[in-house]
């Protein structure tokens, strides 16, 4: 049974990161001492649980925390830590759960630190254009405070309702990345609170900094495996003033696809360019209980331009219609009214999970390629599914390479499917590192995906990275068993 589909209750593998530990149960006492530290409202136990709180959104991992404390402020947080490392208690930071790879699940139990309720937005400076956040603020809040203000928050993952601290521990990237990058680039600075309960901070509101290790950058995707991210300053940028989308049909699915490098290759500023086929639209039509515009051809390029002026954007609208139409396409629909758009963009962004209520249970291959092989890697993942005779629906951000390819279950009994996770993954997985790919596009590695990167890496890769982990939490209480 592979760690994607595997029951875990409180008790993982042997931590490889770190040595000679003894990582204990955490009990009602400890609860007890919390809330004292932190106070009484703050703090659950055992069965006062929500089983939520025992797996994230795909709950292929699954592992119920001893405690869950909901932390206020940093002085919470760090109570928690110092508590933890005196009584080498294990702690899982954890945002909106809306992960897919187990990264804020509890595999060791001890405490789950949620960080929801620090949702502060702190400080717009219009000065340097950067914003302060706490970790608990919402993609979609963030964004919505922004743009109400002329600002723009670049980073857009699919999933609006995740926290930025949860963003940020999976350098999540989103459909905007192909033009404007991923959370990583849009990250300043940070404060951090350490294991043993210490806050430093990395980075800062300069645009520019050479000042030895990149320590900000080592946290960003680091899953919560190092440090806990309690304060975020985020560089902002000027609000583009027009935005054009198109929906491009194609008759056939190879067309469609070679036709992605082609389009990139041509430079027509694309802020978005997304892969999508009838099947998965058709999954959320159902899903949603609305109509998507076109469904009669058999795969779509959704395309977006953004710029400072309506002029420039009609006109780069206008020349990659034109490059479309010669690569293949059908027609060329623009999504210009708020009718198109709502339709348009609720079934990109409601994708996984129609995909999941079609299936009961699924999980998911999040590879990324370089952009000259999407079409070969979606082509192979046409072919393994007819070979093994199991659905393998997919969509992605084509523009930057990152595929999402998940393995239905459709009522397949829980060993056979299993059986065929290991077996299909084993299969992406090796494929995507033969051409130069990486495990995790954006979603990170978390407790599920372990064994690919080491596998892809190997050993002397994994010892800098343990070596890493080591520094930062000699105990191994920071999240135990991800990445490494």
């Amino acid at each position: 049974m592979t760690p994607e589909n595997a029951a875990h209750e409180n008790a993982a593998p042997e931590n490889t990161a770190i040595k000679n530990t003894s990582l204990r149960k955490a009990l009602q006492t400890d609860a007890d001492a919390l809330a004292a530290c932190v106070g009484a409202g703050k703090v659950l136990f055992g069965g006062d649980i929500s089983e939520d709180y025992s797996h994230d959104e795909l709950s292929g991992v699954f592992s119920a925390p001893d405690i869950l404390v909901r932390a206020a402020n940093t002085d919470d947080i760090c109570a928690v830590m110092r508590y933890a490392t005196q009584e080498n208690i294990a702690v899982v930071a954890r945002g909106s759960g809306t992960g897919l790879v187990g990264g804020a699940v509890a595999v060791e139990g001890g405490i789950l630190l949620e960080t929801t309720a620090m949702n502060e937005i702190l400080e717009l400076d219009e000065k340097n254009m950067c914003v302060t956040v706490q970790p608990g603020v919402l993609l979609m809040e963030l964004a919505a405070f922004c743009e109400s203000r002329g600002y723009f928050y670049p980073p857009d993952p699919g999933e609006k309702t995740a926290t930025i601290g949860g963003n940020i521990a999976t350098n999540a990237g989103g459909m905007r990345a192909v033009k404007y990058g991923v959370t990583r680039d849009y990250v300043l600075g940070l404060e951090l609170a350490l294991p043993n309960g210490e806050v430093i901070d990395v980075g800062g509101k300069t645009v520019k900094n050479s000042s030895g290790y990149s320590l900000k950058d080592l946290i960003i995707g680091s899953e919560g495996t190092l440090a806990i991210v309690t304060k975020a300053i985020l560089k902002l940028l000027p609000l583009p003033t027009a935005s054009v989308s198109m929906l491009v049909p194609f008759e056939a699915f190879d067309v469609a696809i070679e036709a992605v490098p082609k389009l990139i290759s041509g430079k027509h500023g694309f802020t978005a360019l997304e892969f999508m086929e009838r099947e998965t639209i058709t999954y959320a039509e159902e899903y949603l209980g609305k109509k998507f515009p076109d469904t009669r051809h058999p795969a779509y390029l959704l395309l977006t331009i953004d710029g400072n002026s309506e002029e420039v954007v009609k006109r780069a609208y206008s020349d990659a219609a034109e490059a479309c139409l010669s690569y293949g396409a059908v027609d060329v629909y623009l999504v210009d009214t708020e009718e198109r758009k709502t339709a348009v963009w609720n079934a990109r962004g409601a994708f996984l999970e129609a995909i999941k209520a079609s299936a009961g249970e699924i999980d998911e291959c999040d590879v990324v390629v370089p952009r000259s092989g999407v079409a070969d890697f979606i082509k192979s993942s046409h072919e393994l599914a007819k070979q093994m005779g199991l659905r393998l629906p997919s969509f992605g951000h084509a523009g930057d390479g990152n595929l999402h390819i998940y393995l239905c279950r459709d009522g397949l009994p829980e060993e056979a499917f299993a059986a065929h996770c290991t077996r299909v993954f084993d299969i992406l997985y090796e494929k995507a590192a033969m051409m130069g790919g990486q495990v995790s596009g954006e979603h990170g590695v978390g407790y599920a995906k372990r064994e690919y990167l080491q596998r892809q890496h190997g050993e002397p890769y994994m010892a800098l990275l343990r070596g890493i982990k080591n520094v930062f939490d000699p105990q191994g209480i920071l999240n135990p068993h991800k990445i490494v």
